[in-house]
């Protein structure tokens, strides 16, 4: 009997010779599989790219000739709408026969795809078209001629099978009758005729008729028409769509001029040559993109130095600040500015080393503005340096984005103003001495007007001294009878004292005061002045002061030197009229026209000369005038005065011959 173990030996060792085989045959036959497997897929992979190719093509035909489809059915229904709307026109009688053609032809020129459209009578006679040579209902063809009664008979429009009608050339026609009715009565008919070759011209589009070939046909697939701008189909892939209209039934054919597609002859080669191009072009691009990278990197050291130059050599000083307020960036110029390091500012939050104490509080609320988003883009304040000292700045602030387009603080650009507030105040200074100036002159060309009126108080003064003096020598020195002549020698030293006050009170030199001043007092102050002007040139002088005028905020001194130069002017100008034209006015009335407030508006209006339009341009120019002896000055010392006060100088022509000159002033709260 043998033992288990003398049983079980042959088949382990059995095992232990199978076992190397299976491992050799598995050695080939999972490489034998995976190249099998890779082959046919190599196989099955372009054959089903040439399923897909194939598929994706006339998915993409039948898809194409859908649009085409709906294009041509969309334009026919717009021109449907067409006629649809001329017809109404007709009907209500809006559209004569003389207009008809005028009307049809803009129509036509924009959709080509029309032949001809015609008006035809209930006779069938034509009563207009957009052709030369009128066609009638018996030049219609048959087929044309039997739709014509169908929509008669169904009072709605239809199309017409295409033909040729008898007597042209052309090769096929479609026309369209819309039957016209007015109060159930029929009064003729509008033909609008299609050349159908056009419709395949017009409303395909070339992108398409180079791939396919396009033609419209019948139920019968009779050819009506044809496109084969890009030669014969291959009937490899086609279409067919049917285009129903009103009345007809046509069938649009598309047959593609694409063969089918090839397999790759060397697909292993070829994939080979792609992997080694694909690796070129990415060596390529790597050496590329490593060159464009050093190149940036150049440009962009270049540009931080442009940028570190260009910001050394300013001297408008630059400020950066983030969203919270903190300094970010400054320039050497601030720096400079202000006597601090950048060191020592950026990172800086409020309150500042540079701030001012006593504006801290005007700082406090912009600061405030800042944080809450709200900055104003230019704006005056004072800086303090390090030593204490303060100097005006101008300031212009605007967001400061990065390059995705997010605001990331404020960009503020900062110009010391010192030298511009000084020449600011030298400026003032020279035209208070201008102005002083040709107060003096005006005063030098009355002084001879002003002898002769000082001169006859003191002749009347000595008048009634020498009757008192006789009086008292002859015993009748009473004092009721010397009461009336001394009186009187008082009033005439008043009226020389007026005269002397008024003329000094204006030459004198002083610091310009504003104050509430009544422009009725003003015109009062300067008339004793006007009038001495204008008696010798016989010129009446006239006022016309509207009541209750609100007060205006002004200089006396200076606003009487523009109502006495202005008048004079205005005497001078009116030398060589007539006597009876020799009339000065000044009109104040208030003016309630301005959208923000009130102005008291001051006409001084002459009868003189007037102005000519060569002067006209350089009017108010500096040293410009056109008197021989004049300084050029007056005028643009007027405008500037004006101006100093808030308001503005004009001039217009008076219509009664001469000239208007108009200023206003803004108006204050108090009236008179």
């Amino acid at each position: 009997m043998q033992s288990p173990s003398s049983i079980h030996a042959p088949h382990s060792s059995a095992a232990a010779l199978l076992s190397p085989r299976r491992k050799h045959i598995m050695r080939w036959v999972i490489p034998f599989l995976l190249v099998l497997l890779f082959l046919l897929t190599l196989i099955w992979l372009p054959r089903q790219a040439q399923q897909m190719e194939a598929s994706e093509r006339l998915e993409q035909l039948i898809a194409d000739s859908l649009w085409v489809e709906q294009a041509i059915r969309f334009q026919l229904s717009r021109d449907d709408e067409s006629m649809r709307i001329i017809g109404r026109e007709i009907i209500v009688g809006h559209l004569h026969k003389d207009q008809f053609r005028a009307r049809l032809n803009a129509l036509l020129r924009n959709n080509r795809e029309f032949y001809r459209v015609t008006w035809l009578n209930p006779e069938g006679k034509p009563v207009a078209s957009t052709d030369d040579f009128p066609i009638s209902r018996a030049d219609l063809s048959d087929a044309s001629r039997m739709t014509e009664e169908r929509a008669r008979a169904s009072r709605r429009p239809l199309y017409s099978s295409p033909a040729v009608p008898p007597g042209i050339a052309e090769p096929s026609l479609m026309d369209y009758h819309v039957p016209l009715y007015r109060d159930n009565v029929y009064i003729g008919s509008l033909v609008a005729s299609y050349a159908v070759a056009r419709i395949l011209n017009e409303m395909v589009p070339w992108w398409f008729a180079q791939d396919n070939e396009i033609a419209l046909t019948d139920t019968d697939d009779n050819v009506v028409a044809r496109r084969t701008a890009g030669g014969p189909g291959l009937n490899v892939y086609t279409h067919r769509r049917e285009l129903e209209l009103p009345g007809l039934t046509l069938v649009l054919h598309t047959n593609s001029t694409k063969s089918a597609p090839k397999l790759l002859p060397n697909l292993l080669v070829g994939s080979v040559i792609v992997l080694s191009l694909g690796l070129l072009w990415s060596l390529w691009a790597l050496w590329r993109d490593i060159n464009r990278r050093t190149k940036a990197e150049d440009a962009l050291l270049n540009e931080v130095s442009f940028r570190s130059a260009m910001e050394n050599s300013l001297v408008t000083g630059m400020r950066a600040r983030d969203l919270q307020g903190r300094i970010t960036y400054v320039n050497p110029a601030f720096c400079k500015m202000v006597g601090i390091a950048a060191d020592q500012l950026v990172g800086k939050i409020p309150p500042m080393p540079y701030w001012a104490p006593e504006a801290m509080d005007e700082y406090q609320e912009r600061f405030s503005n800042v944080l809450a988003g709200r900055v104003t883009p230019q704006f005056e304040t004072i800086f303090q340096r390090i030593d204490g000292t303060r100097f005006p700045v101008l300031i212009f602030e605007s967001p400061l984005v990065d390059q995705n387009g997010k605001q990331t603080g404020w960009m503020g650009s900062i110009l010391d103003v010192s030298e511009q507030k000084r020449a600011e105040d030298l400026n003032r200074t020279q035209e208070e001495k201008l102005q002083a100036s040709a107060r003096l002159a005006s005063m030098g060309e009355i002084a001879s007007t002003l002898a002769h009126e000082l001169n006859q108080p003191l002749a009347a003064i000595s008048s009634y001294t020498t009757g008192a003096l006789n009086m008292m020598q002859n015993g009748r020195a009473e004092p009721a009878a010397l009461q009336p002549a001394l009186e009187k020698i008082h009033a005439q030293a008043q009226r020389a004292g007026h005269v002397i006050r008024s003329v000094h009170q204006f030459v004198k030199k002083r610091e310009p005061a504003r104050q509430p001043l009544q422009i009725k007092a003003l015109v009062e102050n300067v008339s004793a002045l006007i009038e001495l002007q204008a008696q010798p040139f016989f010129v009446v002088f006239q006022t016309q002061i509207a009541p209750r005028l609100p007060t205006v905020l002004g200089d006396q001194v200076l606003l009487e030197q523009v109502i006495l130069n202005l008048t004079r002017n205005g005497i001078q100008a009116m030398a060589a009229v007539p006597p009876q034209r020799r009339i000065l006015r000044i009109v104040a009335e208030l003016d309630r026209s301005l959208a923000t407030a009130e102005a008291v508006v001051v006409s001084i209006i002459d009868q003189g000369h007037g102005i000519a339009d060569d002067v006209a341009a350089r009017l108010f120019s500096p040293f410009f005038s056109t008197k021989a002896e004049g300084m050029g000055m007056g005028l643009n010392i007027c405008r500037t005065t004006i101006e100093f006060h808030g308001g503005t100088l004009t001039y217009t022509n008076n219509p009664a011959g001469g000239t208007i000159f108009r200023f206003s002033l803004p108006a204050q709260g108090n009236t008179y």
